[in-house]
Formats: C-alpha cells, sequence, structure tokens
C-alpha cells in the first residue's frame, strides 16, 4: 500500500499545477500504524515532487491506543509537527459503546505523552448527541477536555450511517438517535464551555486557541486546491473534484498499471457557487458576497433578498462590509440555511 501512495504521488504530481504546499495531513485511516520508515518515504516523496512552505503544518492523526513514548519520538523526526488524537469521550462506558479500542486512562495519558514528546500543536476529537448522554456528562468531558489544554478541539456531532452497526441497530429498534433538540443542546454547551476559556469558535466543528485555526481544514473553506492519495481520497483543483476508489484491491491493482482508478466530475458554476456558500457559512468569517460576485458572476443578495432580510430579522445572521455571518443561533441550522441559499441550475 504505502509503494501505491508512493507511485500514485509520482502519477498526481502535476495535479496542484505547481503551487506551494502549506499543509500535509495523514488521516482518513489509521496512519499511526505506519512504521516511522514507510512515514518518512511518503514524506520525502512529497518534499521532492512538490515544493514545501518551509512552516508547513503537517498533522497526523492517531488513536490514543497506537501512541508510544518512542512512536510520537520518531515522528517527531520525520518532520510531523502536528497530532490529532481520536479521542471522542473521556468516559468509558461511551467509549465503549463507540467501539475504541482505548479508556479513559489512555486518553489521557497519550496526550500527556505527546507534549512529553515535544507536540507543541494537538488537536483532540470529540463526539456529542450520544444517544442517551446528558447534558451534564457532556460538560464533564467538554471540562477534562479543557483541563489538557490542547490548542485545538474538533467536536462532532454522531451521525448514524445506513450501513454501519449503528444504522443496523438503529434499524431493528436497538438504539434511538439522539433528537436534534439534544444535539443543538451539546453544541450550545460547547461554544459556552469553551469561548470562556478562550478558545475561538471559527468553524461550526471547530476550536482553537488563537492561532491555531487547523490550516488544513481552513483550507477546504477557503476553497484552495487540494490533493489526496489512497484509497477513497478526495482531490479538487477549483476546476474539478475527484475521488478514487473505495476499494484496497481495486485500487493497488490500477496503480499497479499507472492509473489513477478515480472518477472526476467537472464542476458546473452552479457547483462551484453552492460549494463556496456551504463551506463559508460554516466558518466566522461568514460568505464573502464580493467574492461570490466578481469569481463567480453571482449576486447572492439581489437573488435572495427577502430570505436574507429574513435571517438578519430573526436574528440569524448577520450582513458586515459584504460578509453574510451566522450568528450563533444561526449556526445551529447553518446547513438548512446554507441549501436555502443554494442556486438550481435555473436560477443562474
Amino acid at each position: 500500500m504505502v509503494k501505491a501512495l508512493i507511485e500514485e504521488l509520482h502519477l498526481q504530481h502535476e495535479y496542484l499545477g505547481g503551487e506551494e504546499i502549506s499543509s500535509i495531513y495523514l488521516g482518513g485511516g489509521t496512519p499511526s500504524l505506519l512504521t516511522t520508515k514507510e512515514l518518512s518515504d511518503l514524506l520525502d516523496t512529497i518534499h521532492k515532487l512538490h515544493s514545501v512552505n518551509q512552516a508547513a503544518e503537517i498533522t497526523l492523526e492517531a488513536n490514543p491506543d497506537d501512541l508510544k513514548k518512542s512512536t510520537l519520538e520518531n515522528y517527531r523526526t520525520t518532520g510531523v509537527n502536528r497530532l490529532s488524537i481520536g479521542i471522542q469521550s473521556f468516559q468509558d462506558d461511551l467509549l465503549g459503546f463507540l467501539n475504541r479500542a482505548h479508556d479513559s486512562s489512555l486518553a489521557m495519558s497519550s496526550f500527556q505523552l505527546a507534549r512529553d514528546a515535544g507536540f507543541q500543536n494537538v488537536s483532540i476529537d470529540l463526539i456529542y448527541a450520544i444517544p442517551g448522554l446528558e447534558n451534564s456528562r457532556w460538560a464533564s468531558d467538554i471540562n477534562q477536555a479543557i483541563s489538557l489544554a490542547p490548542e485545538h478541539i474538533s467536536c462532532y456531532s454522531l451521525t448514524i450511517e445506513e450501513k454501519t452497526a449503528f444504522g443496523r441497530w438503529a434499524a431493528a429498534g436497538k438504539l434511538k438517535p439522539a433528537e436534534e433538540e439534544i444535539s443543538a443542546q451539546h453544541l450550545e454547551l460547547l461554544i459556552d464551555k469553551l469561548e470562556a476559556e478562550g478558545y475561538e469558535h471559527y468553524e461550526i466543528s471547530n476550536f482553537s486557541k488563537p492561532g491555531f485555526h487547523s490550516q488544513h481544514n481552513s483550507s477546504y473553506w477557503k476553497q484552495e486546491k487540494y490533493l489526496g492519495i489512497g484509497p477513497s481520497a478526495h482531490s479538487y483543483n477549483r476546476i474539478t473534484r475527484q475521488n478514487n476508489v473505495r476499494n484496497n484491491h481495486l485500487y493497488l491493482k490500477a496503480i499497479n498499471n499507472g492509473t489513477v482508478p478515480s472518477e472526476v466530475e467537472i464542476l458546473s458554476s452552479e457547483n462551484k457557487i453552492n460549494e463556496y456558500i456551504l463551506t463559508t457559512l460554516r466558518t466566522n468569517w461568514g460568505t464573502d458576497l464580493a467574492k461570490l460576485k466578481a469569481d463567480f458572476g453571482y449576486n447572492l443578495r439581489e437573488n435572495n433578498s427577502a430570505y436574507i432580510q429574513q435571517l438578519l430579522t430573526e436574528g440569524l445572521a448577520t450582513l458586515q462590509q459584504q460578509a453574510l455571518t451566522l450568528t450563533r443561533k444561526g449556526k445551529l441550522l447553518a446547513d438548512k440555511i446554507a441549501s436555502d441559499l443554494f442556486v438550481l441550475k435555473h436560477d443562474h
């Protein structure tokens, strides 16, 4: 697999058009299973084929149970300078329910090990809206996270996908997903507690100490180009979006034959406008109406004047200096508001 990833890097090296790279993200699987040599080989190949900014953010996703003192020290030698640790919860029964391999004490100690190894930029993931999770227990998870003082915290509402164990349980009536009302309460509690501790709520699911926004995530929301390598990886270069096959065997077979097994979608102007609205509305800098007009020739305000007025009147959004930004109340309805603003084919 590592050989195939390196081969794909060579096959795709023109994709970004020679642009400098400011972020490398190893994730979307369990990259902490890689040996130091495998990790080094991947990073060396990226540096060889691309111009990488000296201050680039190089993140590795890891589970608490994979983090040992020696592996962490080895990551540092390869150039990894940011960790994203999938803690999810600090409560053992919830970790069991989520089918995680670690317990709460390992969650705490893995973070300390990262600090001891010299990592000064650590993000942790938490999950809320777990069925049966009371507000008081969610508050206790947030407090525990705050006590560690990570630079960045990503929090996601538990989503139940059809073809997963949770999906099957829900279909069989063994699991009742949390109500939207509970999910909204959990998000509000989270915002209150983290903002009080000086974390910036810079995107709906993301909080950081000043100066520690995830460069990687921010590049998605700012519509910057990115190249994804490996099975089921996604890439985007402002003209097309492509996604690799989600099957390891088919991926390896294609790469061995010198081809990248991906589906390519040429983005229509509607796609581009809608993606821009969807991603920017989730952020605290909001949707830049002047940029929408300059880049895509689309006047959002004119085409949605009554609806935007309604958002302003109901306290769901603010409009200042051409930036349409959701208020806290609006953030709870972000996806719905974005889809209400989407351009349909005949609108544009």
